[in-house]
This record gives structure tokens, sequence and C-alpha cells, in this order.
């Protein structure tokens, strides 16, 4: 089992192989040649190297907004899918309207997409905000069908909820990115939880 998040020897950012764990990854060899292989084809290569490009030129300098559009830009891509939740709406039509102001088509869908029953789709009344209201469930697999029928070149998610976006990854074709994580009790910054694990956070993580 790899635990590279506890190694202290980071040895694959040093390039000197001499001391690494005897579970490190990178004594798979052939899973390692594996990656490389399909990094040589040519949408990866060119895909992975515009990333690399974006990283290089506004490191530590552009938001992440602003990667996102420097990115579509160096890809050359025009339509841009944008998946997000109903409660960041705001966030939605700002990002929506910075990436129309850069040049590209704007696809967004709502979370909300179909006005589906939670009922109609076997979610318990258990499970609802307002157990005798009418709840829409949230459609993940419902923006990406969307989007994939227009033919997005990219997408951008915006505060899909954990296991939503997972199924929006799951059916959805083209390369997609998260410009927001949500997270409504750090104010959607899902970090935060981490830097006062041992303090003012520790009663929300559930450990």
């Amino acid at each position: 089992m790899y635990t590279c998040a506890d190694c202290t020897v980071i040895g694959c950012l040093k390039g000197d192989l001499s001391e690494i764990p005897k579970n490190c990854p990178m004594r798979e060899e052939d899973i390692k040649n594996e990656a490389i292989k399909e990094y040589k084809k040519p949408e990866i290569r060119r895909f992975h190297s515009m990333s690399s490009k974006v990283e290089k030129t506004g490191y530590c300098e552009w938001s992440r907004v602003r990667e996102v559009v420097e990115f579509c830009r160096a890809m050359g891509y025009k339509k841009i899918g944008l998946a997000f939740c109903v409660g960041l709406q705001r966030e939605a039509k700002t990002f929506s309207g910075i990436m129309r102001k850069a040049g590209f088509d704007v696809v967004s869908v709502c979370c909300k997409n179909g006005s589906i029953p939670k009922e109609d789709v076997g979610i318990e009344k258990e499970y609802k905000l307002n157990p005798d209201k009418f709840e829409a469930c949230c459609n993940p697999i419902g923006q990406a069908k969307y989007l994939n029928s227009q033919n997005t070149e990219f997408n951008v998610v915006i505060g899909l909820c954990v296991g939503h976006d997972s199924l929006f990854f799951k059916y959805v074709d083209a390369m997609t990115t998260v410009l927001i994580a949500k997270d409504r009790a750090m104010g959607h910054n899902p970090v935060a939880a981490l830097y006062t694990a041992n303090g003012y956070s520790k009663k929300k993580l559930g450990i």
C-alpha cells in the first residue's frame, strides 16, 4: 500500500531514488512506464504540456480563474461547459461573464436541471432537507449529458456536492477541471479545515 502523504524522503521531487521507502510507487517500474507511454500520445502530450506552460507562466501570480482562462486559450478551445451548484449561481454568473469577455462561448447547466423529485430516483424521504416538501434532486448525470450534447471542449465545475461531482466526472465526455470545491461549513475553502484540524475545525472533521 502506497503512503506518499506520510513520506519523509520525497525522492521523486529531488530525482534521488537511493533512499525511497519500500512501498514507494516508483518501485513499480511497469506502472511508471505505462504512464509515460500515455503522455507520449499526441493529444495527451499537448494537454499535459499546456498545463505545464500555464503553471510556469503564472506561477504564484495568476488566480485559478486566470489559469482556467489561459489554459483554454493555450488549448485553442472555444466552447466551455460550466456545471454548477444552484447555491453558487452568483459565482457561476460572474465566472461565465469573465469567460465570455475572454472570448469563449459558455454553456452552463445548473445542478437542479430536470426538476426531478428526489423520490423519483430512489432518495428516501429521511434524506431530504425538508421531508414534507418538494425537493428537486441534484442531477449531475443530466449536467454531463446536456454538456455532452452541446459538444463542449472543456468543462469547469463550480460547487458540485461530494459524490455528485464524481458522477459528473464519470458521465461527462470532455476534460474537466474544478474551480470551486463545495464546503458550506468553511466558506467553500476546504483547505481551511486542514489548517485548523487540531484547533477550531476539530469538531467539524468527524474524527
